[in-house]
């Protein structure tokens, strides 16, 4: 099964629909509550359900989700109540429509879980109906939306944010030690269309770290990220130089770096990390190792962009 470990944890929705066709005889008799097996759509409904909590078991591949709501509703296909959701050329024919949607915090959709559900009420229908009408048939099951994760990457990046990296490093700076944190957080931006203009190592010095942040927020560079200096050790000095010029802290974006990284190791919590903003910029400090580089971005992006729209007034 694929590594969702570096997913957030979102909200995620779904919402998907299928149809059963019958005939309009078979219209009626669900309407008088004539049929042989007795009533329809409660036990569509269960079997549903019982789909959804299934999926992983019959599809190899779905990682088990906690389903925290669902809901089914079932409706005689209709011209005007349904035309959204079909081309007309469906609406010549009787059936039942069936639709469905759930929510779930998790690291993963639960599309999978959504379409099955709507799949399993429809065969549940089909087997209700199969004593009274011949001519059933099950059709147009699909997914009409789903929120949540990458989903909803493209609100958080109405622009493409320009961004700089800052590599705090005495050993990188003097060329004992390849800098590898830094060409990874460039990687992770791209990746999520940012636009790296800059990327400078410094050893960690205070005068020097300021220095350059402040020529970047003249510049008007939307986003800094620094790499290293963010620890307990006599030489991470890059916290302490960035909090001495921060305007304004955000200190939900540490909390939410060394939250996803304490899920995965203890040492998170030794990262002094801190985030906030100088005039239009917002600057992000992050640890100096690989691991913690990558947690962190996992942790907030593409989320964090959405500071840009923030401090330029335009509210949430």
């Amino acid at each position: 099964m694929r590594d969702i470990t570096h997913k957030q944890i979102t909200l995620r929705t779904a919402k998907a629909i299928g149809v059963i066709f019958c005939t309009p005889e078979t219209i009626e008799l669900i309407k008088t509550d004539a049929l042989p097996k007795g009533n329809l759509f409660d036990v569509a409904k269960a079997a549903g359900f019982i789909g959804a909590k299934l999926t992983p078991q019959l599809l190899p591949h779905c990682h088990p989700v906690q389903i925290d709501g669902m809901d089914m509703s079932f409706e005689f296909l209709d011209k005007e109540t349904h035309s959204e959701y079909f081309d007309d050329s469906i609406f010549t024919r009787s059936g039942i429509v069936v639709l469905g949607n759930a929510k779930s915090i998790g690291r993963t959709g639960i599309e999978m879980e959504m379409l099955t559900a709507v799949s399993v009420a429809c065969l549940e229908i089909y087997d209700m109906l199969k004593p009274v009408d011949k001519q059933l048939e099950i059709g147009h099951i699909k997914l009409l939306q789903k929120r949540g994760g990458k989903s909803d990457r493209d609100r958080f990046i109405e622009t493409q944010p320009l961004c700089a990296v800052l590599v705090c490093s005495d050993s990188t700076a003097n060329g004992s030690r390849e800098d590898k944190s830094g060409k990874l957080l460039m990687e992770m931006l791209k990746e999520v269309n940012a636009n790296v203009v800059d990327y400078i190592i410094v050893p960690d010095e205070p005068e020097q770290i300021q220095a350059q942040i402040k020529t970047w927020v003249d510049d008007d560079i939307h986003f800094i990220f620094t790499t290293g200096g963010t620890g307990l050790g006599p030489r991470d000095n890059t916290v302490s130089a960035v909090k001495a010029i921060l305007e304004r802290e955000a200190e939900g974006i540490a909390e939410a770096m060394r939250g996803f990284g304490q899920q995965r190791t203890p040492l998170a919590m030794m990262s002094r990390g801190i985030a906030g903003t100088i005039a239009q910029t917002l600057v992000v400090t992050l640890p100096g190792g690989v691991g913690g580089v990558r947690e962190s971005l996992e942790a907030i992006l593409p989320g964090v962009f959405h500071a840009r729209k923030m401090l330029l007034g335009e509210g949430h």
